[in-house]
């Protein structure tokens, strides 16, 4: 299982921008999974807590999307289709892939400190 590995290098991305734009704690971390990427969504999910331990990201969640694989010919002569659903007769060479086979880390929910300010009443 490679999933660990490769979340806990998504726990260091997110530590490092989250000390580089003073973000104290992440509540929920989203993560876009590729339908044909080799990141099974529910083992990603599974193995977060143990790579966030010890880190800021302890206690915050991840969410993945996954992101479907369509795929359209490179001429533009057909509509984009579902490549794990419906293969339409185009050449392989000719044909262009979504981001299906990747993740991309989505969106931080951010938890803000309050802001007061001195002259404010309670």
């Amino acid at each position: 299982m490679h999933e660990l590995g490769v979340v806990m290098q998504v726990v260091d991305v997110v530590e490092k921008f989250a000390r580089e734009n003073q973000v104290e704690k992440i509540d929920t971390v989203v993560l876009q999974i590729g339908e044909l990427s080799s990141m099974i969504p529910k083992y990603v999910e599974e193995v977060y807590p143990a790579a966030a331990d010890g880190t800021m990201l302890e206690g915050s969640r991840l969410r993945g999307e996954i992101m479907p694989a369509n795929g359209r010919c490179n001429q533009w002569c057909s509509p984009w289709w579902n490549m794990r659903e419906n293969v339409p007769s185009v050449r392989a060479a000719t044909a262009i892939c979504s981001a299906a086979g990747n993740f991309i880390l989505r969106k931080l929910c951010v938890i803000e400190k309050s802001c007061r300010f001195n002259d404010e009443k309670s």
